[in-house]
């Protein structure tokens, strides 16, 4: 599933940037468990703990889609429309003050990707039970 693939390293790697900063502010605020009382620990550990709650569901459907045969295409836009709704998400509501319009469009970008997912994969397995 190269498709897939292509879009979990990718979102493997905002992981990755997203659990540094995490990392880095524990460190920064000397705090091991939960946020202290770092308001900026609890917002980085928000923003990486949102990314988990959201991405599996999306690559799961993005597998699946692809596994049936989805036109590449539409795997592409949809996989980019995730890495892109993650990114601006993770990227408005790290500022400080979050940049409420980013956090929302990025939501709104991972939901209707999740929706439009789970769509594709209904059809296409509905086509295929009748066939």
């Amino acid at each position: 599933m190269p498709i897939t693939a292509l879009y979990a390293s990718l979102l493997a790697f905002l992981f990755l940037l997203l659990s540094a900063r995490v990392i880095s502010q524990r460190r920064e605020a000397r705090v091991e468990i939960g946020h202290g009382e770092s308001r900026e620990l609890m917002r980085r550990a928000r923003v990486h703990a949102n990314f988990t709650e959201y991405v599996p569901m999306a690559l799961v459907l993005l597998l699946c889609a692809e596994s049936l045969k989805a036109p590449a295409l539409a795997l592409h836009v949809l996989g980019l429309g995730l890495v892109t709704g993650r990114a601006v998400h993770a990227y408005g509501l790290s500022q400080n003050p979050h940049n409420f319009r980013l956090r929302v469009l990025g939501m709104w970008m991972t939901l209707a990707t999740i929706a439009l997912l789970a769509t594709l994969c209904f059809a296409l397995a509905g086509l295929d039970l009748i066939v």
